[in-house]
């Protein structure tokens, strides 16, 4: 039996898949490419490891992994000039100006839209919005003294990875489960506000009648 939209959460109408974007990027939250999943978690893993237990830091990390590789790319020229062999098939490294501005209007649109955030927490206009922010900072504050930024950032991949297939699996019962819950707590809200109205007005006609 599917569920209307009304008992969804958030009332929505649209997919897990669609809400996520409905392209790559879905498919890989979702499992829907479970190859390119499991590569993604298996490399990361790798490189939690390798940053936690060997003692790199990424920039010591990124200049070793670059002195190999160019080493190797020296020495496979080098011997493929003197043998006659095919040089090493290295793409076009070339950055195109097309490539250059749609990067730099990228950031700028993403800092624009930070800065006229910022700008509005700032000033007081948005009360809403700053205590959304000041409750995500106090939250990284929180979070960011209890582990460090590398291992914090593998397992919040694993809880991207995890939490929306699982919920796509098991949508319905989940949905179910959370409405319950959401019309038992209105129900709560509503006696404890009639509770506390009787309360006030008892207290007012006691009120009255000493006076």
């Amino acid at each position: 039996m599917q569920m209307g939209s009304h008992d969804r959460l958030f009332n929505r109408h649209r997919t897990v898949h669609q809400i996520l974007g409905g392209g790559l990027v879905a498919d890989v939250i979702l499992w829907r490419r479970k190859n390119l999943t499991m590569g993604i978690l298996l490399l990361t893993l790798a490189v939690w490891v390798v940053f936690e237990r060997s003692g790199y830091t990424l920039l010591s990390l990124v200049s070793s992994v670059l002195l190999l590789l160019t080493i190797i790319l020296f020495l496979w020229a080098r011997s493929a000039a003197i043998l006659n062999r095919p040089a090493p098939p290295l793409p076009e490294l070339y950055l195109s100006e097309e490539m250059v501005n749609d990067a730099a209007t990228f950031i700028r649109t993403q800092v624009n839209e930070l800065l006229s955030v910022s700008q509005d927490v700032a000033m007081g206009k948005d009360s809403r919005l700053f205590f959304q922010v000041a409750a995500l900072l106090g939250l990284i504050s929180i979070v960011g003294g209890l582990t460090d930024f590398l291992t914090l950032g593998y397992t919040s991949l694993v809880i991207v990875l995890a939490v929306p297939a699982l919920y796509e699996r098991y949508e319905d019962s989940v949905d179910s489960y959370c409405m319950m819950g959401y019309r038992k707590m209105q129900q709560l809200c509503v006696k404890f506000n009639r509770n506390c109205v009787n309360s006030v007005q008892n207290w007012i006609l006691e009120m009255r009648k000493l006076s």
